[in-house]
């Protein structure tokens, strides 16, 4: 059997897919990376969440982070190319999107973290998303190629995170609005940072 303990990560570098060996304190890496620490917060807000349907959705996503994070470890000039990652796999987060905006009650407010627990997960993986989506610009501003679809992905998810929350929440009967915290009135907003 061999071991995941290869000792070749030691002096500080990885391989992307195709072998490439680069620094592990490479943007690229950083971002699927971030990716992969995506994944994890997801899987931990799945493992407590009561929601049957949320949670199969979460592990359906799941299953596409990982055509994520392929698509940003693999080098544009690797001959094996890009793992399919495609438009489809984006609108169908933003039917969800649409689809939980349209539930009577949802919040349309900023919202503060912490009023269920599995609510509070799911901000925590839209934060981390978010980091990834930064991860992924100074990528691209650095003058690396990525899949065009990695960004509208990571970006539409974490719109979809923050309405898992939410709809936590009002499942729940419990309400992280802002507004109800510092009892100042003005426009509602819906969104998710």
């Amino acid at each position: 059997m061999t071991s995941i303990a290869t000792k070749k990560g030691d002096g500080g570098q990885t391989s992307l897919t195709g072998g490439q060996r680069v620094s592990k304190s490479s943007i690229r890496v950083e971002a699927y990376g971030t990716v992969d620490e995506l994944n994890s917060a997801m899987g931990f807000a799945r493992s407590i969440c009561e929601d049957a349907s949320l949670r199969d959705r979460t592990r359906t996503i799941q299953q596409e982070l990982f055509k994520v994070g392929s698509a940003l470890a693999t080098p544009p000039e690797n001959r094996k190319g890009n793992p399919p990652l495609n438009i489809a796999m984006i609108d169908a987060l933003t039917d969800q999107v649409h689809e939980l905006e349209a539930i009577e009650g949802m919040l349309s407010d900023w919202s503060i973290p912490g009023e269920h627990a599995a609510a509070a997960a799911y901000d925590i993986a839209r934060t981390v998303c978010r980091r990834a989506e930064r991860c992924v610009v100074r990528l691209i501003d650095s003058g690396e190629v990525v899949n065009d679809n990695v960004l509208p992905y990571l970006n539409r998810l974490s719109d979809l995170l923050w309405l898992f929350g939410r709809k936590l929440e009002l499942d729940a009967g419990v309400s992280g609005s802002l507004r109800d915290a510092n009892r100042k009135s003005g426009p509602s907003w819906s969104r998710a940072w």
